[in-house]
């Protein structure tokens, strides 16, 4: 009876998962198109917001934070450089990279969003607080690692 529960547990979890992931498509989506770019460019700009330090951000980076593939990050990131969204060019210690940084124009756009992403935030997340999310973070990180290593293990059932 025990392992029934757990199996149902862990199946709400994973719907509940595929639920959310839905409904962040779905912001992801509407944020993009107040800014004329497509969902995957979206991320793409918020990996950089993320990840840049003050020099950039190397596709590879944004890449594996995203788990695509950095050839798609590439194609990605010209067109929102034609956009005017973002910058790229050669590092300065290895010209074979490209680091890319958010242009004035994509920081004035974001940040114009920011209170309505406050707003948002606000209701997503309206009945947890600060240390709840903490706990909840701690948990999901720890699920995501050993989702790795499920899915490398079943990799290696499967061949």
């Amino acid at each position: 009876m025990i392992e029934k529960k757990l199996d149902r547990a862990i199946t709400d979890f994973i719907w509940n998962v595929v639920e959310i992931h839905s409904q962040l498509e779905d912001i992801h989506t509407s944020w993009a198109g107040l800014l004329g770019i497509t969902e995957p460019q979206w991320l793409i700009l918020m990996a950089i917001t993320e990840l840049d330090q003050g020099r950039g951000v190397a596709g590879i980076d944004i890449a594996n934070k995203l788990r695509v593939h950095p050839a798609f990050v590439t194609n990605q990131t010209k067109s929102l450089e034609k956009g005017g969204f973002l910058s790229r060019r050669p590092a300065a210690d290895d010209a074979r990279y490209v680091l890319m940084s958010l242009t004035a124009k994509a920081t004035t756009e974001i940040e114009k969003l920011s209170k309505r992403k406050l707003a948002l935030n606000s209701t997503m997340f309206n009945e947890l607080d600060e240390k709840t999310l903490a706990d909840l973070n701690a948990a999901l990180a720890t699920i995501a690692k050993n989702a790795r290593l499920a899915a490398r293990l079943l990799a290696i059932d499967a061949s």
